[in-house]
């Protein structure tokens, strides 16, 4: 994964200092915090309340000469759309406005971009006007206009498709890099048809088998022949942000889809083994509200109630059943600008507002210790930990409960029996007190939640 950084805000840095907008060592700190986080400094600034995104952007205005444009209400010119393909745009953060002749003026969160200034003219063989937006616009305009919604192109799903078979796009083209892309749009269509969440390919002899993971069980939907696996696996790597040149070390990214209007995310996970690379894809669908959730009124209150005392609010369930997405769900829904609200997750499904979200990145070093002795820094009052995997990381996070912190986090168990028995651990002595609340999902119809008294009164947790 390639260090994010903004080469605007890289060069005038410390003129933010000279004109007095933030001290030398606001900005130092920022600094590091966006080199251990891979963020851009400008987005650490922002996060920290250390200068508005207003005041941020009207510097840039200034220092460089180049208008400030709000896009919050503007409509781009869809026709230049093709100018700009959506991995560029995404990747660079540019998005193209209108053309007069032959200047095509475009919106960029990073100006001084040369790179991706000159890639954009290559490409269109125009002059290049850029003008500053804010990064969250451009981005949210992105995804609202590209109707591709992502790389891989949008999916259409309609009723009469139930049956459906990706491997109809096997013989429907000659094999060529368009027909690799629609045949990765082609299984992902089936996965949404038939309601999967996690997939997986696998050499076997002859080619590269495509498993889907259903109900606890693997189906094998088909198979890629051998002309076709060294391509579909480049393509699908490249897509999710990963290095397609590489197949001997681990490596974990997301890709990000559109199906009708929905805007989906999947983590992938390259994994090297001896018959050649393991691919695996977990889908997340976009949180909901939680009204909109099979919550009754009094769970969703009495989850909002435990969210306001320091403790550990456990989500459970057996894999797949749906536990990021509740809390998800429960981190938009808690999220203001009275809290500061962090996650440190492995992959980030989708940009929360109001939320500070952490991706540990091991190709820099940001590993989950390093994350654990910077976050206090942060003042966090509600940290989601995605998951606890080692008694070092449990014992820190039982002992930022005694700090004030309310925590959330996910454990796997298949039924509450399964999860006292567990618990009854010796290493989960001083972490069990803490447990302020338990929702336990079975599946996404049938959700429970027990607070403090119900613990005490029925499962022998606390």
């Amino acid at each position: 994964m390639e260090l994010v950084t903004n080469k605007t805000l890289e060069k005038l840095k410390y003129d933010l200092v000279r004109d007095g907008l933030v001290s030398y060592e606001d900005i130092e700190k920022a600094a590091e915090l966006a080199a251990s986080q891979n963020v851009n400094i400008g987005q650490i600034l922002i996060k920290s309340n250390l200068i508005t995104e207003e005041v941020l952007l009207k510097f840039l205005e200034s220092k460089l000469h180049i208008p400030y444009v709000d896009l919050k209400d503007y409509t781009p010119d869809t026709k230049c759309l093709s100018y700009i393909n959506f991995n560029d745009a995404r990747k660079y953060k540019i998005i193209p406005l209108f053309k007069i002749e032959n200047v095509l003026t475009v919106a960029m969160a990073d100006p001084l971009d040369l790179f991706a200034i000159d890639k954009i003219v290559e490409q269109t063989g125009c002059d290049i006007e850029p003008v500053v937006s804010a990064e969250s616009l451009v981005l949210k305009k992105i995804e609202e206009y590209y109707d591709s919604g992502n790389s891989v192109g949008q999916i259409k799903i309609e009723d009469d498709e139930v049956k459906f078979d990706w491997q109809e796009e096997l013989h429907n083209d000659v094999l060529s890099d368009e027909h690799t892309q629609i045949l990765i749009r082609a299984i992902l269509k089936q996965a949404i048809l038939n309601n999967v969440h996690e997939m997986f390919f696998e050499h076997v002899p002859g080619g590269l088998s495509v498993n889907f993971r259903q109900n606890e069980k693997i189906i094998n939907t088909g198979q890629i022949p051998s002309v076709m696996v060294v391509p579909f696996i480049s393509k699908l790597k490249t897509l999710s942000a990963l290095d397609a040149n590489v197949c001997e070390l681990p490596q974990l990214g997301k890709l990000i889809f559109k199906v009708d209007d929905l805007v989906l995310t999947a983590s992938i996970s390259a994994f090297p083994t001896i018959n050649g690379e393991r691919i695996l894809l977990k889908i997340y669908k976009p949180p909901k509200k939680l009204s909109e959730i099979n919550l009754t009124e009094s769970q969703i209150k009495s989850i909002k109630t435990e969210l306001q005392n320091p403790g550990v609010v456990l989500v459970c369930g057996s894999s797949l059943s749906g536990k990021t997405h509740i809390i998800y769900s429960i981190l938009s829904e808690i999220a203001d600008n009275s809290k500061n609200i962090m996650t440190i997750e492995s992959i980030a499904k989708y940009n929360l507002e109001n939320v500070n979200q952490c991706e540990l990145n091991e190709n820099i070093g940001f590993n989950i210790d390093k994350a654990m002795r910077f976050i206090e820094f942060q003042s966090p009052d509600i940290i989601y930990f995605e998951s606890i995997t080692t008694k070092t990381a449990l014992d820190y996070f039982s002992s930022l409960v005694f700090k004030n912190k309310i925590l959330i986090t996910e454990f796997l168990t298949d039924n509450m029996a399964d999860l006292i028995k567990k618990l009854s651990f010796p290493e989960f002595d001083i972490f069990k007190p803490l447990i302020s609340c338990i929702i336990f999902v079975h599946n996404p119809q049938t959700i429970e939640v027990f607070d403090r008294n119900d613990l005490k009164r029925f499962t022998g947790i606390s």
